[in-house]
């Protein structure tokens, strides 16, 4: 009597699992069948292992250039705002005045903004300084959307550090400004990881901004260059499927690689502090 709890643990996290992992096959299956195929005329859901529909569909729906400019903006708004928002969460988490505090609660505050309520002064603003179908201007809108959340990570996990970590550099001669790029940094690297992976899938997944920022053909991310397919090929399953495969597997490669550093600095970040 004592497993059946446990033994009900494993089957409801496996149903879970099942649940999240259809949508993904079922892209994955769409994605192999040939277009003379059934959408769904196997009764055990088995493709035809068909190669050709990823090829097509990179050349029909131009998603070299999209991958190019989602490269760039994903890239520079990363570096940025590890930058802007490891020092901001160091201040924060280390020199507690009102200035700081005050600061700390705005970026919290901001959080609860939705994205779509600032969209027309944006759109404003970006046109003023000459922003629109730029990648300078989306990665600085990127990255300033970024920051709460990144701060809050950061300042987070910085306050669970001992401050021995610095004060002995500092002791050594270096500023804290030295102290915190020399030696904390260094201990921060969960964190900077778990940052660098949701400021990535939300720069690279961004859609909503960037349907009203970057209007030229040439300046499309991945997610408009799928979104333009789809509204082009609706009828084509397995290519439509294809596209969003391709446009996805950058994001999902990315999460594999860094998720044992992504849940470390996560737990810790959100935790600790």
């Amino acid at each position: 009597m004592r497993g059946i709890p446990t033994i009900m643990k494993y089957v409801i996290a496996t149903f879970m699992v099942l649940i999240s992992i259809i949508p993904f096959y079922v892209l994955i299956y769409l994605s192999m069948n040939t277009p003379s195929s059934n959408v769904f005329g196997g009764l055990f859901l088995i493709p035809d292992f068909s190669l050709g529909n990823f090829p097509e569909a990179w050349k029909v729906s131009k998603l070299g250039r999209a991958m190019i400019n989602s490269s760039i903006i994903t890239a520079g708004a990363i570096l940025l705002v590890v930058l802007v928002s490891s020092s901001a969460g160091y201040s924060i988490a280390r020199f507690r005045h009102k200035g700081n505090v005050a600061i700390f609660n705005i970026l919290l505050i901001c959080l609860m903004i939705p994205a779509i309520i600032i969209t027309v002064p944006l759109y404003t603003l970006m046109k003023d300084i000459n922003g629109i179908n730029t990648h300078w201007a989306m990665i600085l809108l990127t990255a300033a959307n970024s920051l709460p959340l990144s701060v809050f990570l950061y300042s987070s996990f910085i306050r669970a550090l001992p401050k021995e970590v610095e004060e002995s550099a500092v002791i050594d001669g270096c500023t804290y400004f030295t102290a915190f790029w020399r030696v904390t940094f260094h201990f921060i690297r969960p964190v900077t990881s778990a940052v660098v992976i949701l400021v990535g899938l939300g720069i690279w997944n961004n859609y909503g901004q960037a349907v009203f920022f970057l209007q030229a053909q040439d300046m499309k991310t991945v997610p408009l260059a799928v979104s333009m397919f789809f509204q082009t090929y609706g009828a084509k399953w397995n290519l439509m499927a294809a596209a969003a495969l391709i446009g996805l597997a950058p994001a999902v490669i990315a999460f594999l690689l860094f998720q044992r550093y992504f849940i470390k600095g996560i737990t810790a970040g959100a935790l600790k502090g």
